[in-house]
């Protein structure tokens, strides 16, 4: 299972941001945030000049494409050198401190076997591409841009043996390791040693996309395919046309919740709804929605939100269990509403209309959203006195926040104008969220919190991109293998009812969910029950709602659900004790997925109404 990549306790490595190198590292900083900076910008200066001139930016949007092939290998870069890329909840935590060194250098050691085998392939990759002489825009040579994958992978590795340990011993280890997992892939006449030594790297707790690319390597060298076809896949899955709008709607979710709209937004919400029982319960469940829904990650709003709203829910006498329970389980709801990433990137892989997708998301997320608040009020005290409702209050709450409710409006206004992209509305939603952080409330310093924020988006969307680039090339290889067709054949043949179907799916995604983060489930998972869920007469795009549904819940399944571990670090609870906070909540979705699974008409009524 995945754990926080976040200032975790499970990232106790020395850290490489200070020393002789911090000068570079400025550099990396800057030059992820501009390339950020013009992922944005060129959509937006595209859709100006097509509405006012007529006339476009050449190849503007392979431009920004290539930009997410940029940002996702500098943001990994900067994510293995701050070590917060992705990885296994590996045996660490439960090893004597003293031997802790030697897993790390273990899982180290086992990673950059992996990493420097990668890069290896993508430098194959490239030189085969240099031959092709294709041009990007303006002359660039597209194998300048697919140069970073190489230089990425070489980056990552030795960061990966800096952080082994401190001194000379770790890393001696991990590098000898390394060269030893080499040695045996090369002369072994079996998988087997190299498939051990994998699961070892999970179990150690090495990176997310080291075990997925291991694993797509393994398979490839196997049949004796070329490596550079997992560099290839990684290569195509970046430029995907819509695949620019995670980076985007990610870093307006972190304007957003680094800026004063979280508090702004208590305060309007308090202000309405402070009058009811269970007005704070609504209010937590709505924020912590909203926000993992542009941030892309409950783990961040966690961190980012948990210190507001638990006073807020104790001012109203609620207890403490109870209050770390919907705080938690309420950040898992984002799955599911518009813009939230995993939608896009589930419309992407299994090739639906992004704009079906989030309206499909629309009614299910609400029915999920109600279950919850109705629960976060049933536990709320009963002896509880509401807040009188102000009238003045309010309308100046409202003023106060007036720019920052505004942005659903322009996010889904310029989805269903049909004017724009989805890529152009999700440049559009970040500009406007940088223009109310920076130039209208001024929460944000243009000059010291803005290169900051948006290192730290890149670094979170670096991490995730190559997770799914390396789940890409591993998804590839089963459906060349035709292993997706053979596990659709035997489903067919040992199951009949399609009722009996979709409820061992529901308890095959929970299983999924708490043991996968939900990126790489959707590469991974997507292509294998998509073509099933048709021969059982499921929609593609009602299943990816029970996919989603079941992904919220996997978020929170004791004892490995990601949203416990962050919960934890926040609240500074154990892991059980969070594990049973969240309990009352995991039933009552539990019921929300079941109702979204049987009932279709959740997920398919609006997209008919409104698309066709």
């Amino acid at each position: 299972m995945p754990h926080p990549p976040d200032s975790s306790p499970l990232y106790d490595a020395p850290s490489e941001r200070i020393g002789p190198w911090w000068r570079v590292h400025k550099v990396e900083d800057t030059m992820l945030s501009l390339v950020l900076a013009a992922m944005v910008l060129l959509p937006v200066l595209e859709i100006a000049l097509r509405s006012s001139l007529s006339i476009g930016i050449a190849n503007a949007a392979a431009l920004v494409q290539h930009g997410a092939l940029l940002v996702g290998m500098l943001g990994a870069a900067v994510a293995a050198r701050e070590g917060r890329l992705l990885s296994l909840a590996g045996l660490g935590r439960w090893l004597p401190e003293r031997l802790r060194w030697l897993q790390r250098a273990a899982a180290a050691g086992l990673a950059m076997a992996v990493t420097g085998v990668l890069a290896r392939a993508s430098l194959d990759f490239v030189m085969v591409e240099r031959e092709g002489g294709n041009l990007l825009a303006y002359g660039i040579p597209v194998w300048w841009i697919e140069a970073t994958m190489p230089i990425g992978f070489a980056l990552i590795t030795a960061r990966l043996c800096i952080r082994a340990g401190e001194g000379l011993a770790p890393r001696a280890l991990s590098l000898g390791m390394a060269a030893a997992v080499l040695v045996a892939a090369e002369w072994s006449g079996t998988a087997t040693p190299v498939v051990a030594l994998l699961a070892l790297a999970a179990l150690l707790g090495a990176p997310v996309f080291v075990v997925l690319g291991g694993a797509a390597l393994i398979l490839f060298a196997s049949d004796d395919l070329p490596l550079a076809a997992i560099p290839l896949n990684h290569y195509q899955l970046t430029v995907n046309p819509s695949l620019p709008a995670i980076p985007l709607f990610t870093l307006a979710g972190y304007f957003l919740a680094e800026g004063g709209a979280p508090a702004r937004l208590i305060r309007v919400f308090r202000a309405l709804f402070g009058r009811f029982r269970g007005g704070a319960a609504l209010v937590t469940v709505l924020l912590t929605a909203f926000f993992t829904s542009f941030t892309g990650a409950s783990g961040v709003t966690i961190l980012a939100l948990g210190g507001l709203l638990m006073p807020l829910l104790q001012g109203v006498q609620y207890p403490e269990r109870s209050s770390i329970g919907l705080i938690t389980s309420g950040c898992s709801l984002g799955v599911l509403i518009p813009p939230a990433l995993p939608l896009i990137l589930y419309a992407i892989i299994a090739r639906q209309p992004i704009e079906t997708m989030l309206l499909a998301a629309v009614v299910p997320a609400a029915v999920m959203t109600a279950m919850l608040v109705l629960l976060g009020v049933w536990r709320q005290p009963k002896n509880t006195t509401p807040t009188a409702f102000d009238l003045t209050e309010a309308l100046s709450a409202i003023k106060a926040a007036q720019w920052e409710l505004a942005i659903p409006l322009v996010t889904f206004g310029g989805l269903a104008s049909g004017l724009v992209t989805p890529t152009e509305t999700a440049a559009l939603t970040a500009l406007y969220a940088f223009i109310v952080e920076v130039l209208i409330y001024r929460d944000l310093s243009l000059t010291r919190d803005v290169p900051r924020v948006m290192a730290e988006c890149g670094l979170l969307v670096g991490g995730i991109i190559l997770i799914l680039g390396m789940a890409l090339g591993f998804t590839n290889y089963l459906i060349d293998a035709q292993i997706v067709d053979q596990v659709s054949e035997w489903v067919q043949a040992s199951i009949h009812a399609p009722w009996v179907f979709l409820l061992s799916l529901n308890a095959l995604l929970l299983l999924v969910g708490a043991f996968m983060d939900i990126y790489s489930a959707i590469i991974v998972v997507t292509p294998l029950i998509v073509p099933i869920g048709l021969a059982f007469g499921v929609h593609p795009v009602h299943l990816g709602i029970i996919f989603l549904a079941n992904m919220e819940l996997g978020f929170l399944t004791p004892p490995v659900g990601m949203n416990l571990f962050f919960a934890s670090y926040r609240f500074g609870k154990p892991i059980g004790e969070v594990a049973r906070a969240v309990l009352p909540a995991l039933a009552v979705l539990a019921v929300g997925v079941l109702l979204l699974t049987y009932v279709p008409t959740f997920s398919m009524w609006l997209p008919g109404v409104l698309l066709h």
